[in-house]
């Protein structure tokens, strides 16, 4: 009996350590809301410091050449004004007024991401209550005896493969919590799931082999067929995916998953509620891949979809609607800080916009791309694309500015057309990896519940080779006339 207490005053022990671990670890974590708005001042900064300009535009595209600098008041007192359209042929700075009306608007316009993530994160809520996925994950350890060196790979192929050919992003949210409480399952913290996923995902838009949503847009562009030159990008997507897979079961390892020890898993057969709901599940999740590329689906017709999987999720387990409603809410709560650092992020952009200095600094950015040889210019192309995805974090809004300017300096500095993708894939892909304002990876770490200072400590390392990788096939992709 005595042995019994003094284990558990043991156990008790342990748990209170962890707990004043986690809050102390907690107290040195800068919150990502402070980081964005910081990031968002600075925004409201540049529009004082850096020249507006303007290039002209055919629709959203923009025209080479075109580019003219705008006459702007940059008096104190702009700082306090209250916002406004400037006179015609002219711009203004964005004050505090103005900087403080773009977080509203940014909620606004990211309204659709939001509420997809909210819904999203409701639904898990669901399933959570229903012990679906508990009883799913110790099956699928119990049938791969906790392997991570085994499920870590098959993993990454599968959802870069997605990614690589089909565009496969936002479809992957769904997918997150799972790998999140596999982590977790397996004594491991919650960021080696989500990077299982997201750097699959980053691996598979770095070469887009078939990737619509970039080709359709940036490859025209430059007067290449689109798709063309996919059995070039497929070898690179083989590089960057090794790589990746590498990093990963390096950082498993780091996390203190031995293959050798012996870990206990639940062999029993689900139960019928269990496999009819995640059953429903994969059948869900299926139907969304062929649906959101057959149709082109939206934030709001995918939001759509997930409050119609939510509900037959909801049926299938046998949840009265009262408890599935509880359950939905408690899963939303989950995620609610996505809504103002999604919004934030987007404000970034809009200040920016307001203060009409995104295409001066587009204009800057590739004039630093200069007239040396076409191995330079590649990596001129490259480096202005990384910075550049910082401020346009989307994937199509970035090809439609900066393509049509890169496209022409890439033939006057004799960079072959299909390079000149290359280094537009490769800069927006890598930025988006870690950049605090992509919607995308705020949704990512939302739903993994990590927050945005601990991802980018993690994936600093990975992020960093990959730069060097997509310098050294850049170099190659010139050498070889691609």
């Amino acid at each position: 009996m005595s042995i019994d207490v003094d284990v558990h005053k043991e156990e008790m022990t342990a748990q209170k350590t962890a707990i004043v671990a986690k809050a102390h670890a907690r107290t040195k974590t800068t919150n990502p809301i402070v980081i964005l708005l910081g990031i968002l001042f600075l925004a409201m900064l540049l529009t004082f410091v850096i020249d507006s300009g303007a290039f002209e535009r055919d629709g959203t595209l923009v025209v080479p050449g075109s580019f003219e600098v705008i006459e702007k008041n940059r008096s104190p007192a702009a700082l306090f004004a209250l916002p406004g359209d400037p006179e015609a042929g002219s711009a203004r700075p964005v004050g505090l007024i103005g900087t403080m009306m773009a977080i509203p608007k940014g909620l606004e316009r990211a309204s659709g991401l939001i509420f997809m993530v909210l819904i999203i994160g409701g639904m898990f809520g669901i399933l959570t209550h229903t012990g679906a996925i508990d009883a799913g994950l110790e099956r699928l350890l119990a049938l791969f005896k906790g392997n991570m060196y085994v499920l870590v790979p098959g993993l990454m192929v599968l959802f870069s493969a997605g990614s690589t050919f089909l565009g496969l992003a936002s479809e992957y949210l769904l997918i997150i919590p799972v790998m999140a409480a596999l982590a977790e399952r397996l004594g491991m913290t919650r960021i080696i799931g989500l990077a299982i996923v997201t750097v699959a995902v980053k691996v598979g838009y770095l070469t887009s082999v078939t990737n619509p949503i970039p080709l359709t847009i940036a490859q025209p562009l430059v007067g290449l067929q689109i798709f063309s030159g996919a059995g070039v990008r497929f070898a690179f997507y083989l590089v960057f995916l090794l790589a990746g897979i590498a990093f990963m079961l390096a950082m498993v390892r780091r996390a203190g998953f031995v293959r050798d020890e012996v870990v206990e898993f639940s062999a029993e057969r689900l139960s019928l509620r269990h496999t009819i709901a995640l059953g429903t599940l994969v059948v869900g999740v299926a139907i969304l891949v062929y649906a959101s590329n057959r149709w082109q689906w939206h934030h709001d017709a995918l939001s759509a979809y997930y409050i119609g999987l939510s509900i037959a999720l909801a049926v299938a387990s046998g949840l009265r609607p009262s408890e599935t409603a509880e359950a939905f809410v408690f899963g939303m709560k989950k995620v609610l800080m996505a809504s103002i650092l999604i919004g934030v992020a987007t404000a970034v952009s809009i200040v920016l916009a307001e203060g009409r200095v995104l295409d001066t600094v587009v204009h800057s950015l590739t004039g630093m791309i200069g007239d040396g040889s076409a191995v330079v210019a590649a990596q001129g192309m490259f480096i202005s694309q990384l910075l550049l995805d910082f401020l346009i974090p989307s994937t199509s809004g970035q090809a439609a500015v900066s393509m049509p300017i890169l496209g022409p300096i890439g033939q006057l500095s004799g960079v072959p057309q299909q390079t000149t993708v290359m280094a537009f894939l490769f800069g927006n892909g890598l930025t988006n990896m870690i950049t605090p304002t992509s919607g995308t990876l705020l949704a990512y770490l939302a739903t993994a519940r990590v927050g945005w200072g601990s991802w980018a400590k993690f994936i600093f390392p990975l992020w960093l080779l990959f730069s060097v990788i997509a310098m050294i096939l850049l170099t190659i992709s010139v050498e070889i006339g691609f």
